[in-house]
């Protein structure tokens, strides 16, 4: 396990920032995701892209498409963003996420935004359950440290290998050492998990690698803690889809929906 030291996890430490969504990062080892300790987890990428989005300040966010290109490796990394098509009321924005090491595109994302302002607001219903009422569980035999080890879990129902549909809260690092995360990052870093919450193959025999990730925002997040009510369906060849209802303590914040390729390990 990763300790739970001082000074807190982070996934990324700054290096340079080069312009408005335009920086470089080093890659730390809890980006690592459950099939190579050279590879990130999607949640981190995904993270880092929207906050480079966020940062064009255009709007909130309310869709965000995040396609992978290939594993993205734990090291540096460049990450910049720029608008596509600007609007006087709703904006769409693309970032993309370069390899530096090898100089080559590895992961991009295009997101609608939408004016902040009042507006008309459907509560709740707020979860059944809270991250107290969870319980930790123990990283699959056979997945590898890094991200799993690096975001706090509490299990309410399933588990990463207990096959069916899972419910988890999640309590993510900080995205970038020192500085603070914003909750569009945080939901980021956590909802390209519903593949792993809900796997319905055993993960000693089988790998389902997130090709893509679609999350549909309903507002922004409060709190450090994000529940996720996933599901998989599996088809009949080697393409399954997660989706997942995402949570905070007062209701439901995004829906997700990703593309999963299915074979055997």
């Amino acid at each position: 396990m990763i300790p739970k030291s001082s000074p807190p996890l982070s996934f990324y430490r700054l290096e340079a920032v080069s312009g408005p969504g335009r920086e470089r990062v080093t890659s730390l080892p809890t980006t690592a995701g459950p099939w190579s300790l050279e590879a990130q987890h999607g949640g981190p990428p995904a993270a880092l892209l929207a906050g480079a989005i966020e940062a064009l300040d255009l709007g909130v966010v309310g869709r965000l498409t995040l396609d992978l290109l290939g594993p993205v490796p734990v090291g540096p990394l460049e990450v910049a963003a720029s608008v596509v098509r600007p609007g006087r009321s709703v904006s769409l924005a693309r970032a993309e996420l370069h390899d530096v090491a090898r100089n080559r595109l590895v992961a991009t994302a295009s997101a609608w935004l939408f004016p902040r302002g009042a507006g008309p607001v459907a509560a709740g219903p707020a979860p059944a359950h809270s991250p107290e009422d969870g319980s930790p569980r123990s990283r699959p035999e056979g997945w590898s440290p890094g991200y799993l080890d690096a975001v706090e879990w509490r299990w309410i129902d399933g588990a990463v290998d207990v096959d069916g549909p899972g419910v988890v809260w999640m309590r993510p690092p900080t995205l970038v050492e020192g500085r603070p995360t914003s909750p569009l990052q945080r939901l980021m870093a956590c909802v390209d998990s519903a593949s792993g919450v809900s796997a319905t193959l055993d993960v000693r025999d089988w790998a389902f690698l997130n090709t893509e990730l679609t999350v549909h925002v309903l507002r922004e997040p409060v709190g450090e803690w994000i529940c996720l009510d996933a599901v998989t369906a599996l088809g009949p060849g080697s393409v399954g889809i997660a989706t997942s209802t995402a949570y905070d303590a007062l209701g439901p914040v995004a829906r997700s929906a990703q593309a999963l390729f299915v074979q055997r390990r």
